[in-house]
């Protein structure tokens, strides 16, 4: 049980730590979502990791064809970053994407860093290597990202997604990446005690490079 001087002193930590720069991160939706759905889907997060970032929430170029997953729970508008095969054989409109978040880095950043969940998180994880192989955000100013491209990372990977064997080879593709691991599916996880200690221990490692 907290007490009294506990919470005196989260509150003091607390106020140490909205007066640092806040990190600006660009925060790329999911396939068939916004960015107004997912900034709903992350109200799940405490405002102890919530009030120490400075998040944008960007709409993909593509609208969403067919049927959203969120339908029923999220209203439209539905948007896409790209469209692709069912069997995953072929990518559609890809680079009109990295062109459409090139553009809008260089008119609204600088950013220090990408968030994404699902098709976002795809494109969160893949444009840091490309820019480095100089085929993605070539025009960005120089300013554009104020972090390094060899940046930390932290990934959310549950152990009921389909997709957990690839969440965890791209573990490899980071230099000591943080992790949390999770029981919620294909989702925007509540932040349990653990997850939010290893949130905050990595939004500490991010605001001492600003």
């Amino acid at each position: 049980m907290e007490t009294e001087i506990d919470q005196t002193q989260m509150k003091k930590n607390n106020n140490n730590n909205n007066k640092k720069k806040k990190p600006r991160i660009l925060c790329l939706h999911g396939f068939r979502t916004s960015g107004e759905i997912l900034k709903k889907q992350m109200g799940r997060w405490s405002e102890m990791v919530m009030g120490r970032l400075d998040l944008v929430f960007l709409d993909g170029p593509c609208p969403a064809a067919g049927q959203s997953d969120v339908e029923g729970f999220f209203d439209p508008l539905y948007y896409a970053w790209f469209q692709f095969r069912q069997d995953f054989s072929e990518y559609m409109n890809f680079d009109e994407c990295i062109a459409y978040i090139e553009d809008c880095m260089t008119r609204i950043g600088p950013f220090d860093g990408l968030l994404g969940f699902s098709q976002g998180a795809l494109l969160s994880t893949a444009l840091p290597g490309m820019q480095t192989e100089g085929v993605a955000l070539t025009r960005l100013a120089e300013n554009a990202f104020s972090s390094p491209i060899e940046c930390s990372s932290l990934h959310f990977i549950s152990e009921k997604d389909l997709a957990k064997p690839y969440a965890i080879e791209l573990l490899d593709s980071f230099v000591d990446p943080f992790v949390i691991y999770h029981h919620e599916g294909h989702v925007v996880p509540k932040l349990d005690e653990k997850g939010l200690e290893v949130m905050l221990s990595f939004l500490e490692k991010i605001q001492k490079l600003l």
